[in-house]
């Protein structure tokens, strides 16, 4: 017989290839961090669940499992920048024109050998391997919250000085918002992560941790998942792709974000009317409810009005 301390709950910050790092986290039924490793190969990630396998278990990816799209953007990627992206989380687009996602994604590889769910309308539950697609960017606006989003990712203009900085806001979300349930506290991993964030004298000293505080994160997404998912939507579906978030709360919709000097994507809003965009948004994601829908319409509406320089 199953019992509720056998499931474990996954976070996997996904690398497209296997030449590129992929983060790994897993917490126990309480939702305690219990070990978080950075990896490369499949062979890694397999063996890194396999030495937690459980009967029950759900796993939180951060990289698209569904790509059926030829070119352009899926989907729910439209869905999640018309929400988000004026917070600078708009999701990068997947297509098949990537040799990454033909003839599948990684995910999907990875999902079919673990034998995981990956329709997110099988919810959780005792005896079910079930994974679902995140991104850690618009799930951290809706959690933290914030009015955009942190710039901890190691880009060109970054200097070492703000990255730190940066990584001490991340760190300091993190705990304030997920700490009590990973106890975060008592983790001798995440210490080191805190240390190396602290004191890094080098940008790549950073770049080494990225992936694994992302796959915590994710890992804590799972658990929400499995926990609340009363807190958590879907855009877009298990045919065309989908992205699972945090719905985003009224203190981010009512705060929205300063115009930024050099946004230049326009509008995230389409000049439609709050009531507008709520019926579009049940009409793409159905399973929201009509508070949620007004919520994310509200979201869009805010960030869409504001002014551009």
């Amino acid at each position: 017989m199953l019992t509720l301390d056998e499931t474990r709950y996954v976070g996997v910050d996904l690398a497209w290839g296997q030449r590129n790092k992929t983060g790994l986290a897993v917490l126990d039924n309480a939702g305690r961090l219990l070990e978080s490793v950075t990896v490369r190969t499949d062979e890694e990630i397999v063996a890194f669940v396999h030495r937690h396998a459980t009967d029950t278990l759900v796993a939180a990816i951060d990289a698209p499992l569904i790509v059926s799209n030829e070119t352009g953007r899926r989907p729910c990627e439209a869905l999640v920048g018309e929400c988000f992206a004026r917070f600078g989380a708009g999701a990068y687009p997947a297509n098949r024109a990537n040799p990454s996602f033909v003839p599948e994604p990684r995910g999907a590889r990875l999902a079919a050998e673990l034998g995981w769910e990956m329709d997110p309308s099988v919810a959780p539950g005792s005896g079910r391997r079930v994974c679902i697609e995140v991104y850690p960017h618009p799930a951290m606006v809706s959690l933290f919250p914030l009015d955009y989003v942190i710039p901890y990712k190691i880009k060109s203009g970054r200097d070492l000085l703000a990255l730190k900085d940066a990584y001490r806001r991340l760190l300091d979300h993190l705990d304030a918002t997920c700490g009590d349930v990973l106890r975060l506290a008592d983790s001798t991993r995440w210490a080191a992560l805190r240390s190396t964030a602290s004191g890094a004298e080098r940008k790549s000293q950073l770049n080494a941790i990225e992936d694994e505080i992302d796959a915590i994160f994710c890992a804590y997404l799972a658990w929400l998942w499995a926990t609340e998912p009363e807190r958590m939507i879907v855009f877009g579906d298990y045919s065309t792709g989908y992205i699972v978030t945090p719905i985003p709360p009224l203190p981010t919709v009512l705060a929205g974000r300063p115009a930024r000097r050099n946004d230049r994507r326009g509008r995230a809003g389409t000049g439609d009317s709050s009531a507008e965009l709520a019926s579009k948004f049940r009409a793409a994601v159905p399973r929201l409810t009509t508070q949620e829908s007004e919520i994310l319409a509200a979201v869009t509406a805010t960030v869409g009005s504001q002014p551009h320089p």
